[in-house]
């Protein structure tokens, strides 16, 4: 079956029945709620029957951005959930709060594995780590590409609140 996630189709088949995993975490600011992040939830509820979805807090949300602002919590929180929504997922997921960049993964000994992209992979491995320290079993690390723009640059927030590309990777102006 293919998700239609977003207006480009992202070729995010789920096989019906059994998942890879019983509940997989992602995370993230989910600024501008672009194609990239509907790749990275695909891929998430592709692979586990659960998934937990850390949003940055605003506070949290400003220790780590760039220098762009950034929605606040409650925006950034209605438009996740109007895509989960309109994928059929809204029941499958669970959405909490990040104060920190680890939320309940050094603790919760439930999660199976953690969906990143390229560009935060550095991270699932930090947080392994630590779980390790904690005498945890390591996160399978589920990594996923970023998504591309018309110029073959990845999709990203900071480009998107710049005006140089939309929210689907167009390209807004020309270098």
């Amino acid at each position: 079956m293919m998700f239609d996630c977003g207006s480009v189709s992202l070729n995010c088949a789920v096989i019906e029945g059994a998942r890879e995993f019983k509940l997989v975490a992602v995370g993230g600011t989910f600024d501008e709620f672009h194609r990239g992040h509907r790749a990275l939830l695909c891929k998430a509820f592709q692979a586990s029957e659960k998934v937990l979805i850390g949003l940055s807090t605003d506070l949290f949300a400003t220790k780590v951005r760039k220098n762009h602002k950034i929605a606040p919590f409650a925006v950034r929180l209605e438009e996740l959930k109007s895509f989960l929504r309109k994928q059929g997922w809204l029941s499958r997921a669970e959405i909490i709060p990040l104060h920190d960049p680890y939320g309940p993964l050094l603790n919760n000994v439930n999660i199976d594995a953690i969906i990143v992209s390229k560009e935060t992979e550095k991270r699932a491995h930090e947080i392994n780590f630590e779980r390790r320290k904690k005498n945890l079993v390591s996160l399978d690390i589920v990594v996923v590409n970023m998504v591309l723009a018309e110029n073959y640059s990845p999709i990203s927030t900071t480009r998107i609140r710049s005006m140089e590309i939309d929210r689907e990777g167009r390209l807004l102006t020309r270098k």
